[in-house]
């Protein structure tokens, strides 16, 4: 098991405040990737019509809120699964496969392991490749399948590399998985952001394949991770069937369930926030790829992977810098395989993107 450092996550605003006496409130976090829009209007403006839900049961199926979830990830209702966040989910579906042996992409979200440990099991490492651009090579890939592994997690896109596997990628991955009775999971947090996001989601592969689980949560492309709403999507009935059995009643509460009903159909929301991803991301990564003293790695979630080349400068140094000026960006030297040089940021309103621009020169250029 690959040792993990201590670091400060997106949401660690009130470390932060301590160590560095800066309020939290006045700091713009780029690394909680959370779409910087904030909640939506209609959810803004509706949801307080609301609170005398609080006063009732929600619906022990879930069946409206279900159903709204699949018109919008493109499924049927009996294939979707609601939960207490993608974590919650995360942890029930480690659960309830309990597997022995697991293979995950190096760097990753280390919740994968964790869980994979809680259960008994082992996880091993497939690691990206940096004169790839981190990107995976598939046939690469597959050869290290066998069938020793019960399970293969992947998070596509990847944190905090940001590169994707797309759909066709992924058949061929999922083939090879079946050939050798693997189990895949497939956290799909950041696929909303994605340029095309048909071209990476693989929840139409759940059609077909019966080893396959994506999960999916209302965090970062909605805003809103204080909700705790997550869902997974699988065609395996009886993965579901296991699941539920081991799920508690009622683990999103009345406003939760009102709130997802209201986001999944906010076409304006979502289109808005498509739009203003892909054109500061790419407006970001175009400058920065003019920088020497930098490399950016093609991105396809809503952050960007950066690696300081300028002498003398650690990722340490730079998010130093950056606190001190109320811009939170995400070490990255704590994730496996990647070093001190290495950093990520997440695309957020252009006026905050300058700044950070601003305080990323005064370091390196």
């Amino acid at each position: 098991m690959i040792k993990h450092k201590d670091h400060f996550h997106g949401s660690d605003l009130e470390a932060i405040e301590k160590c560095y006496h800066i309020k939290k409130e006045d700091i713009i976090s780029f690394s909680a990737n959370v779409n910087p829009l904030g909640i939506s209007y209609q959810l803004r403006s509706t949801l307080a019509d609301n609170l005398d839900a609080i006063t009732t049961y929600p619906d022990r199926e879930y069946t409206a809120l279900r159903t709204c979830i699949a018109t919008y990830a493109g499924t049927q209702p009996e294939n979707v699964i609601v939960g207490n966040g993608s974590t919650e989910l995360i942890s029930l579906f480690i659960q309830t496969k309990h597997p022995k042996k697991a293979l995950v992409l190096g760097p990753t979200y280390s919740e994968y392991e964790r869980e994979i440990a809680l259960g008994g099991g082992t996880t091993l490492y497939y690691p990206l490749k940096e004169e790839h651009g981190f990107h995976m090579d598939v046939e690469d890939f597959c050869s290290h399948l066998s069938d020793q592994l019960e399970l293969l997690v992947l998070c596509n896109p990847n944190n905090p590399t940001s590169t994707a596997i797309t759909c066709s990628q992924m058949r061929r991955i999922l083939d090879a998985c079946l050939q050798y009775g693997i189990f895949v999971m497939v956290d799909e947090t950041y696929v909303e952001f994605a340029p095309e996001e048909k071209d990476v989601t693989s929840i139409p592969l759940t059609n077909y394949y019966t080893n396959l689980i994506i999960l999916r949560g209302t965090s970062k492309f909605f805003a809103a991770p204080g909700l705790r709403l997550g869902y997974a999507v699988t065609g395996n009935q009886d993965l579901i069937k296991a699941i539920n059995t081991r799920k508690n009643p009622w683990t999103i509460n009345s406003l939760a369930e009102i709130a997802g009903r209201l986001m999944f159909p906010d076409e304006e929301y979502i289109r808005h926030t498509r739009e203003l991803i892909c054109r500061e991301r790419d407006r970001l990564y175009n400058e920065l790829s003019t920088w020497d003293c930098v490399t950016v790695y093609e991105a396809s979630a809503n952050f960007i992977l950066m690696k300081i080349r300028k002498p003398g400068i650690t990722s340490q140094d730079l998010f130093d810098h950056c606190i001190r000026k109320g811009l939170m960006i995400r070490d990255c030297s704590t994730f496996p395989f990647l070093d001190d040089h290495f950093v990520r940021f997440c695309v957020m309103l252009p006026e905050q993107n300058d700044r950070l621009l601003e305080a990323f020169k005064e370091v390196l250029l």
